[in-house]
């Protein structure tokens, strides 16, 4: 079933999927180390003010808190790689598999073409 315009996205868009990965892997972060993990593992450079904006809209949802410690701010993510990973996975199958989980299977078992 599609998503209804202004529902939430359960799959986080690209930049906000990249800033989760880093904070993942740091388990928290500043600004600027998530923005140092990001540009390392990414073929374009990523402003600082751009990797701000990304992980406020992530606090803003709920998926990431953040504390000041000293003079800036560190992230902490408040969901695990396992939840966004099924629900990313649950919106696949809604979406293009009817919400048929064996549906799914099939295709991935079909030859790559």
């Amino acid at each position: 079933m599609p998503r209804r315009p202004g529902s939430p996205r359960e799959i986080p868009p690209p930049l906000e999927l990249a800033c989760l990965k880093a904070l993942w892997g740091l388990s928290q972060g500043s600004v600027g180390e998530v923005r140092q993990v990001i540009n390392t593992e990414s073929k374009r450079e990523l402003a600082y003010t751009t990797v701000m904006t990304v992980l406020g809209r992530l606090e803003k949802r709920g998926a990431i808190a953040r504390s000041k410690q000293g003079r800036h701010y560190v992230y902490i993510p408040q969901v695990t790689r396992e939840t966004t990973c099924r629900s990313a996975v649950k919106e696949l199958v809604d979406t293009f598999f009817d919400g048929s989980e064996s549906a799914l299977l099939e295709y991935l078992r079909r030859p790559v073409e």
